[in-house]
């Protein structure tokens, strides 16, 4: 009985598989700049996060901090539950170097950002996530740091909130203060920052400016970009009546391109082949956003071609979308050819079919005006407002009659 165990015992076990959390990751940041750190989970942005604040020490190579650091990371992060907010707001400048006098000139603005100054004398593990974190923002916001770290600071908190997050942010930016931003928001991220860099399985796989990195790891996790092609008719999406051939997204140059100033028209091109004569068949295009929102359905019914029968021939539809009509974002497309008559009847379809960025440069003349954070809603039109002042209605009120005497 004793031999099966001791030849169970006697076998070596496989060596371990290292799994590197990080590995070879190396990049410079200026001063003033401000870096957004985008990819899947498990890609090593919060390990690289630690490392440059200094929580965790690297198992090889180095880094180099220049300044003071202001690390905003897990909720909670840097605090100690048992002190109260006034007293964690005094731990944390005393972490970052800064004194009792600096922090008491800055306490009331501090804890005027925060809102929670109801709480301020309350110990903080009684503190909610969205008030951990908004404690947390304003310390390291307000704090005269450098550089400022942070780890998905808008995923806590309500959207007021988190528009304060973002025009404090945008504020720290004018003041050339260097940011290190991670967001699972991409909207977030191209509006924030100029500079990318994406981690992948611990390593950087790109870096360079926002929006073409934004929209290359979103095209790659789509499996999808701004053209897509079937060059074989046999294996496109369709049936023995119609087959698509290409679907791409145009700018108004006719140049293929994935992204968008929010101001500038969309155009999205579907080339198809008919081939066999006598149906109306009309194009449709499903936009999704990269949140899953059904942004909208749109069919072909203003061209010449609405309730016409369509010959065997080549076809070319292109959808024009307006600037100033879709929220920034990423746009997931999805391309069908179908019938309405005499029922429906869906001949071509192909899911996940193209993307496009909208892109929100802040510009004046977009419907954000003067508005600095994060605008909700699926579609952002710019549209006509009216104003009369109190006197302005008076004039325009006609003349009451006089009675005849």
């Amino acid at each position: 009985m004793a031999a099966p165990f001791r030849r169970l015992w006697g076998r070596r076990k496989p060596p371990a598989e290292t799994i590197w959390a990080l590995r070879e990751v190396s990049f410079d940041v200026q001063q003033g700049e401000v870096v957004g750190l985008i990819g899947h989970n498990g890609a090593g942005k919060s390990t690289l996060l630690k490392v440059l604040s200094r929580i965790v020490i690297p198992t090889t190579g180095r880094t180099e901090v220049y300044g003071k650091i202001g690390s905003l990371l897990e909720v909670g992060t840097g605090f100690h539950p048992d002190l109260t907010g006034r007293e964690n707001i005094f731990l944390n400048g005393a972490v970052l170097g800064i004194g009792r006098a600096e922090i008491r000139r800055r306490f009331d603005e501090i804890v005027d950002f925060s809102g929670i100054e109801k709480f301020i004398n309350t110990p903080v593990k009684w503190y909610s996530s969205g008030m951990y974190l908004r404690l947390a923002f304003s310390v390291a916001a307000h704090l005269d740091t450098e550089v400022l770290i942070m780890d998905e600071v808008l995923a806590v908190g309500d959207v007021s909130f988190q528009q304060k997050c973002m025009d404090k942010m945008h504020d720290i930016r004018k003041h050339g203060r260097t940011i290190l931003f991670v967001s699972h928001s991409m909207a977030a991220v191209t509006r924030l920052c100029k500079r990318v860099i994406l981690l992948d399985k611990g390593q950087v796989v790109d870096d360079g400016p926002a929006a073409r990195v934004v929209n290359d790891y979103l095209g790659s996790s789509w499996k999808v970009g701004a053209e897509r092609e079937w060059p074989e008719l046999a294996e496109a999406p369709g049936n023995e009546v119609v087959r698509l051939r290409r679907v791409r997204v145009t700018n108004k140059d006719g140049e293929t391109t994935d992204s968008f100033d929010i101001r500038h028209p969309v155009g999205i091109e579907v080339s198809y082949v008919v081939l066999q004569p006598g149906y109306v068949l009309t194009p449709k295009l499903d936009l999704v956003s990269d949140a899953g929102v059904h942004l909208f359905t749109t069919y072909d019914v203003t061209s010449e071609w609405r309730s016409r029968p369509r010959d065997a021939d080549q076809y070319q539809s292109t959808l024009w979308i307006p600037g100033n009509f879709l929220s920034e974002g990423n746009v997931l497309v999805h391309a069908s050819l179908v019938c309405f008559n005499p029922a429906i009847s869906v001949h071509a379809h192909n899911t996940n079919t193209v993307t496009f960025q909208v892109v929100d440069n802040f510009h004046k003349d977009s419907a954000r005006g003067d508005a600095v954070g994060p605008i909700p809603g699926a579609v952002r039109p710019l549209l006509d407002w009216t104003t009369q002042s109190g006197r302005e209605r008076q004039t325009d009120q006609p003349p009451v009659a006089e009675s005849a005497v």
